[in-house]
Order: C-alpha cells, then sequence, then structure tokens
C-alpha cells in the first residue's frame, strides 16, 4: 500500500520532535526522516508497526497552475509482513496519517 507526504510536513514533524530543522532533498533523506518520526512515537511500539518488513519511498512532484508552482511529495510504500491483514494495514496507514495531520495542526 502507498500513501502520499508533503515534504513540508515531514519537515515540520522532525522540528517538533526533534528540534531540528531537515532539508529533503532525496527519497533517502525523506526514508531517514520518516524512521526518525516512527522511532520517536507511539506507532514505533505498535503491533502494527512490527509488521512492517520495509518502507520504500520514491519522490513525485504536484504541478498545482504551472511548472514554477509544484510541490514535492513523497511516496511511501508499506511492505508489511505476508500475513498481516488488510485491515490490520489499513489500521497502521490510517495511525500514520493521523500522526502527521495532528503534529502538523497542533501548535
Amino acid at each position: 500500500m502507498k500513501i502520499k507526504v508533503k515534504k513540508e510536513k515531514i519537515i515540520e514533524i522532525v522540528k517538533k520532535l526533534e528540534g531540528i530543522e531537515l532539508v529533503l532533498e532525496t527519497p533517502d533523506d525523506a526514508r531517514e526522516a520518516i524512521e526518525l518520526i516512527l522511532k520517536r512515537t507511539d506507532l514505533f511500539n505498535s503491533d502494527h508497526y512490527k509488521k512492517l518488513k520495509d518502507i520504500k519511498v520514491t519522490s513525485t512532484q504536484e504541478y498545482k497552475t504551472s511548472a514554477v508552482d509544484y510541490k514535492i511529495m513523497f511516496l511511501l510504500e508499506l511492505i508489511f509482513d505476508d500475513d498481516v491483514t488488510i485491515d490490520a494495514k489499513a489500521v497502521f496507514i490510517k495511525d500514520l496519517q493521523m500522526l502527521f495531520n495532528k503534529k502538523c495542526n497542533s501548535d
């Protein structure tokens, strides 16, 4: 399963959790930031996280109105153990998206 996350949301959460402002230029940068976020939150201790085998990160650009007006997005492909049900995957993804929304909307 894949989800999209805005570059700015990743940067904002790391700043709130760690007090550092990252520069995300590559999918590898984003992957390290995502791993840091997961390890600093309750999601790391969840049963669902323990069944997550890997997170593959790719970057994409979304153009709003022109070639100069775009946002960098990172696609997170969440790879789970083979025995994980679709419902369990959905719960983890929902929790992950709530984390991004909650951390970015607080303060």
